[in-house]
């Protein structure tokens, strides 16, 4: 499929069924009081190999032909995705050669090896990832499997929104974190399917801003990608399916500081009992810097991954404190 509607999505979820988790939606009084408004918590970081990325590498794996899967799948991947693609590679009965940047997590990097995938680095600040995965994959003979820019990838990523709009019945707000896009896109189309009048925003660092300057521009621009500790959105552009899908459904797309991230994560840890990696806290951190007004409203709230190991939790979340 070149594009991707509530079909796929459906498709999606069939596929999904028995294989990837259904996460819980929570609630947390302590943040409905603090944001003024009823926050129903969509936790991905309970999902298989603790990220949203499962649903689509999993969608994707699963519907390759036999004679694909005897040739592997290649990716290239800050980690979740690399873990994602791993483990569907087992699932499904074939091996996985994924790229990760040298500077992502190291508990990122063990657990994509500990799925069965041959991990190989590379620098995100000087070489071409796509070059490098087209490379790797002419040489292997293997499918590349794209993180987010693949209507396989968005219409799993989508199965998050759908059960989302499943069980919180209607909303007035649906945030969601983005990089490359596919929970955003996928998300976007799955709630506004189900609720047509429901208002999607997007959150990214601003650090890496490349969703609100390509919304601004009215097309995908390019952007200096700068550190951040949210790893997993470092992207310079928007995907092109994915900005294609979700641009139109999209009211806006917010930015979040590295001080708003870590409040966030330090909010659900010590508020809501649950661990949130960077980029899987940055709907949330929108929230509670109130970089867009919930109050009197009914919001879903996204965490779409908590893979981050002991020690780089406490040193992000000891440089802030709770009132």
């Amino acid at each position: 499929m070149s594009n991707v509607d509530s079909i796929d999505l459906e498709a999606a979820a069939y596929r999904l069924r028995g294989v990837a988790h259904r996460t819980p939606l929570m609630t947390c009084l302590a943040l409905d009081q603090v944001v003024g408004g009823q926050v129903l918590i969509k936790t991905e970081n309970f999902q298989r190999v603790g990220a949203f990325k499962f649903r689509g590498a999993f969608n994707r794996v699963s519907s390759l032909t036999r004679e694909q899967r005897t040739r592997g799948v290649v990716a290239s991947s800050s980690g979740n995705h690399a873990q994602a693609l791993a483990l569907a590679a087992r699932l499904c009965d074939t091996t996985a050669t994924i790229l990760i940047p040298d500077d992502a997590p190291n508990s990122k990097l063990t657990a994509t090896r500990a799925y069965g995938a041959e991990v190989v680095l590379f620098d995100r600040y000087q070489a071409d990832r796509e070059s490098l995965t087209s490379e790797l994959a002419n040489k292997l003979g293997a499918t590349i499997v794209h993180a987010y820019d693949d209507p396989f990838i968005i219409a799993g990523a989508g199965t998050t929104g759908l059960e989302i709009m499943e069980e919180a019945k209607w909303l007035d707000i649906l945030l969601v974190p983005t990089g490359g896009g596919g929970l955003l896109a996928g998300s976007a189309l799955a709630a506004r399917a189900a609720q047509p009048n429901v208002r999607i925003v997007g959150v990214e660092p601003d650090a890496s801003d490349d969703w609100q300057r390509s919304l601004a521009a009215g097309k995908r621009v390019n952007v200096h990608v700068n550190q951040t500790i949210a790893d997993g959105q470092q992207l310079p552009t928007p995907g092109i399916l994915n900005f294609e899908v979700a641009a139109p459904l999209l009211e806006r797309v917010v930015t979040v500081t590295d001080a708003d991230i870590r409040t966030a994560m330090r909010f659900l840890f010590e508020r809501v009992k649950i661990v949130a990696e960077p980029s899987g806290a940055t709907a949330v951190a929108a929230l509670l810097a109130g970089k867009i007004d919930v109050r009197g409203q009914r919001v879903g709230v996204i965490i779409s991954g908590g893979n981050i190991d002991v020690q780089r939790f406490t040193d992000i979340i000891s440089k802030t404190s709770m009132a």
